[in-house]
């Protein structure tokens, strides 16, 4: 009680008109509406209830409803889109007193590998105006980097959230397929892979945030029941034990290009573990065969087309040509593309599981690259050879595939950008994830202040 509710919302906002017009991290911003919520956190204060995020400005994905507010998927499709209420993650974190300052931006759909969008144009990274954030939930990690909010929800398909956060030097959190319930709001073209993360500048803000929001939800088709089991906090303040099998991939066992310089300090980190007295093996999954950088994209361009086919085909002029390019791909998709999709989802989910039987921990690169231009849609050249469009996300979506969680941790500043390191576990073993985040996090000497 050393500050209102009110006091830290009116210093949040505050700092989201200064800072933000640089940024265009957060799309919409609804002052009144969180000062009223914030004197009503301060009311229930004062009348003696416990709430354990009284007052904490928060930021929502622009793909996640808040009720009453105009929530567009980063579309022209959804301009005046007024959400009837708030997705359950957002219900959740409002009834334990956050307060929602901001909507945030992400790509249309959130089907991109950067922030920009016909609607809102494009985000900035807070280290450095001419730089991306990087994608789907660019927004939402500019926002906590410059400090426009304290937590921020996102959704991860295929890195959506570790990605950014490793190019914005924040931890962000990708938990177990169904851990998060999945309620209210807009249907999703990657259904079966996507799931609520969580972004914070500290892995035990992370934890205390995905503990508030563990549930079983029957009325989910992907919700698991282990929210009594679950306890984050108390094992994120516990040292990892040094018991712990952890294994180190540097390329994922896939030739993965990674940068020099990228690539060095991650190293130092492992041998900082290492000299910590923790035993890390080199070691990687064993992959299907055939299988390509973006295993799951073939089900994401079905979605799309399932959802907005008709709309390519009768206002194409309101949608991304890159997600035209994406529709046009999935209404061209057959059955059997589609079911073999499918099933290497399944042998990747047993691959991975395979792993975990030898090993407790997974790390290895979130991103083999630093942030690139703003301009750009990807990076052209990393470790010197020219570079697919998706080369630089490839250390992400195989863990999307296999439903097990995945925190990104920044390590170190690479030509002064953030790079974050991965740290993955079995399904459902999100607490030990972000347990060996936060040892990770302790042993990093940089402070990550952005120039904004």
């Amino acid at each position: 009680k050393h500050f209102s509710a009110r006091e830290v919302t009116e210093a949040t906002l505050k700092r989201i008109e200064r800072i933000n017009p640089q940024l265009n991290a957060l799309v919409d911003c609804d002052r009144d509406g969180a000062l009223i919520a914030a004197d009503a956190v301060d009311r229930r204060i004062a009348a003696g209830e416990s709430l354990p995020f009284a007052g904490v400005p928060i930021t929502i994905k622009d793909n996640l409803w808040v009720g009453g507010r105009r929530v567009a998927q980063g579309s022209r499709l959804f301009e005046q889109f007024i959400a009837p209420r708030d997705a359950w993650c957002v219900q959740r974190l409002k009834v334990l007193g956050a307060i929602v300052v901001g909507i945030t931006n992400c790509s249309e759909f959130a089907c991109k590998l950067v922030t920009n969008n016909l609607l809102h144009g494009a985000t900035r990274n807070p280290w450095h105006p001419n730089v991306s954030t990087g994608g789907s939930s660019g927004g939402a990690a500019s926002a906590i980097s410059a400090r426009l909010g304290v937590l921020a929800l996102g959704t991860d398909a295929g890195g959506s959230v570790r990605r950014p956060a490793a190019h914005c030097g924040i931890v962000g959190m990708k938990p177990s397929t169904g851990l998060v319930p999945q309620l209210y709001g807009f249907d999703d073209p990657n259904f079966g892979v996507s799931v609520i993360g969580q972004f914070a500048r500290e892995v035990e803000d992370v934890a205390m945030t995905l503990e508030a929001l563990v549930a079983f939800e029957p009325t989910d088709p992907w919700s698991v029941p282990l929210g009594g089991q679950v306890h984050m906090l108390r094992t994120v303040r516990r040292a990892p034990p040094f018991s712990l099998r952890i294994a180190w991939s540097r390329r994922l066992g896939r030739d993965l290009p990674v940068d020099p310089d990228v690539m060095n300090e991650l190293v130092a980190m492992i041998d900082k573990l290492r000299a910590e007295g923790y035993t890390i093996d080199e070691a990687e999954p064993i992959w299907p065969e055939g299988m390509d950088l973006a295993p799951n994209l073939p089900l994401q361009q079905a979605g799309l087309a399932r959802l907005f086919g008709k709309d390519a085909k009768t206002r194409p002029e309101m949608i991304d040509p890159d997600l035209l390019a994406q529709i046009k791909l999935g209404q061209q998709r057959t059955g059997e593309e589609i079911v073999n999709a499918l099933a290497l989802r399944e042998r990747i989910q047993v691959c991975v599981a395979e792993f975990f039987h030898r090993y407790d921990l997974l790390l290895c690169p979130t991103a083999p690259v630093t942030a690139w231009s703003v301009s750009d849609p990807y990076p052209r050249e990393i470790e010197g050879r020219p570079a697919e469009a998706r080369s630089h996300a490839a250390f992400t979506p195989l863990f999307n595939s296999a439903g097990v969680p995945a925190c990104s941790v920044p390590v170190a500043l690479v030509r002064g950008l953030p790079i974050g390191l991965q740290v993955v576990g079995p399904k459902h073993e999100d607490a030990r994830v972000l347990q060996f985040s936060r040892l990770v996090e302790d042993l990093v000497e940089t402070r990550f202040d952005p120039p904004i």
